[in-house]
C-alpha cells in the first residue's frame, strides 16, 4: 500500500484538483456560456498564494502553517472572484464562439503580464514555495474536502432557483428573459462562482507543485480543461468531475503505454508528447457522437426507473 501511495499519490491529488477545475469550467457552461477564462483564474490563484507564501506569510517553521494556507484560498477566491465579476459584466454580453475568443484573450493578457512583472518571478516564475505536508498525498486533507463540498453545493445548486434559472439560460436566453429571468445578472454570477473555484484550486496548486509560473496559466490549459466538461458531461456536474479525473489521468496512462516497448519509436513519441492533439480529436469525436458527454442526467433517470421495476 505504501508503495502505491508512493508511486501514485501525485496523481491522485491531482485527479482531484483536475475534477475541481473541470466545476470551474461548468459553472459558465451551466449559464450557457463558452468561457475558457477558467486557467487565467486558476494562474492567478497560484501567484497569489506563491507571492504571499514567499514574500509576505514568512515562517521559521520547517512546513508552511495550514491556517495560513486556508487564508491564500480565501484571498485567492476573492481576489479572483472580484476580477471575475469586473471582466464579466462587459464580456459576457458576447455568445458563442466571441466569448470564448474573449476569454482566450483575458488568459493570454494574465499570461504576458506574468511574463513581464517582477513579482510574479519572469519567465522563471516562482520556486521554493513552502509545503504545508510532509508528502503529496496529505494534499488530499484540504483537496478532498473541498470536493466533496464543491459536489454537495452544485448538487443543490441545480435544484434550487438560480440553478433552474442557470438553466433555463442555457436553453433559451430569450425565453429566460421574457419569464423574468435576468440573464445578464445570472450569467456574471455563473463566470463569478467557477472564477473563485479556479482561484483557490490555482492556490493549492501553487504549494502542490513547489513551483508557479506562466506555463501554468496558456491556451492549451483552456483546450484541456473544455475536454474535461465536454466529454465529461455538460449537463451535469458529475460529468465534470469524471472527466477531470479521467483526463488528468490519461497523459500518465499514455506514458505508461509508451514505456511499454515494442512501439515503434514515432508512436511511443506521440503518446508522450501529443496529448493536446488526441484531446482535439476526442473533443471532436466526442460532441458528434456523445453531445451532452459520457455522463448525462439521463443515465440517472434510467437507473431510478429500473429500481422501481424491480
Amino acid at each position: 500500500m505504501s508503495e502505491f501511495v508512493s508511486t501514485y499519490g501525485s496523481l491522485i491529488v491531482s485527479m482531484v484538483l483536475g475534477a475541481l477545475l473541470g466545476l470551474s469550467l461548468y459553472l459558465p457552461l451551466m449559464a450557457g456560456q463558452l468561457s475558457l477564462a477558467s486557467p487565467g483564474f486558476y494562474a492567478l490563484g497560484g501567484y497569489i498564494a506563491a507571492i504571499l507564501s514567499t514574500k509576505v506569510f514568512t515562517s521559521s517553521s520547517s512546513f508552511f502553517p495550514i491556517p495560513l494556507l486556508l487564508i491564500e484560498m480565501v484571498i485567492a477566491g476573492v481576489v479572483s472572484g472580484l476580477l471575475g465579476a469586473v471582466i464579466g459584466i462587459p464580456t459576457l454580453r458576447l455568445r458563442g464562439i466571441y466569448l470564448a475568443i474573449a476569454t482566450i484573450a483575458f488568459v493570454e493578457v494574465l499570461r504576458v503580464l506574468s511574463l513581464n512583472l517582477e513579482i510574479t518571478g519572469g519567465a522563471v516564475g516562482i520556486f521554493g514555495i513552502p509545503q504545508p505536508f510532509q508528502t503529496q498525498i496529505e494534499y488530499l486533507w484540504i483537496a478532498l474536502p473541498l470536493l466533496i463540498i464543491a459536489m454537495v453545493l452544485f448538487y443543490r445548486l441545480e435544484r434550487i432557483k438560480v440553478g433552474r434559472a442557470f438553466t433555463a439560460i442555457r436553453e433559451d436566453e430569450l425565453a429566460a428573459g421574457a419569464m423574468g429571468i435576468n440573464p445578464t445578472y445570472y450569467k456574471v454570477l455563473a463566470f463569478t462562482l467557477g472564477a473563485i473555484l479556479a482561484g483557490v484550486v490555482g492556490a493549492i496548486s501553487a504549494h502542490f507543485l513547489n513551483t508557479w509560473n506562466a506555463r501554468q496559466g496558456t491556451f492549451d490549459a483552456s483546450i484541456i480543461y473544455l475536454t474535461f466538461v465536454l466529454i465529461g458531461g455538460s449537463r451535469t456536474f458529475l460529468g465534470s468531475i469524471v472527466g477531470g479525473m479521467v483526463f488528468t489521468a490519461l497523459p500518465e496512462i499514455l506514458r505508461s503505454l509508451a514505456d511499454t516497448g515494442g512501439l515503434p519509436n514515432w508512436v511511443a513519441q506521440f503518446l508522450r508528447d501529443g496529448r493536446l492533439i488526441i484531446f482535439g480529436l476526442l473533443i471532436v469525436v466526442g460532441t458528434i457522437f456523445f453531445p451532452q458527454g459520457l455522463v448525462t442526467p439521463d443515465v440517472f433517470k434510467k437507473r431510478k426507473v429500473k429500481n422501481k421495476q424491480v
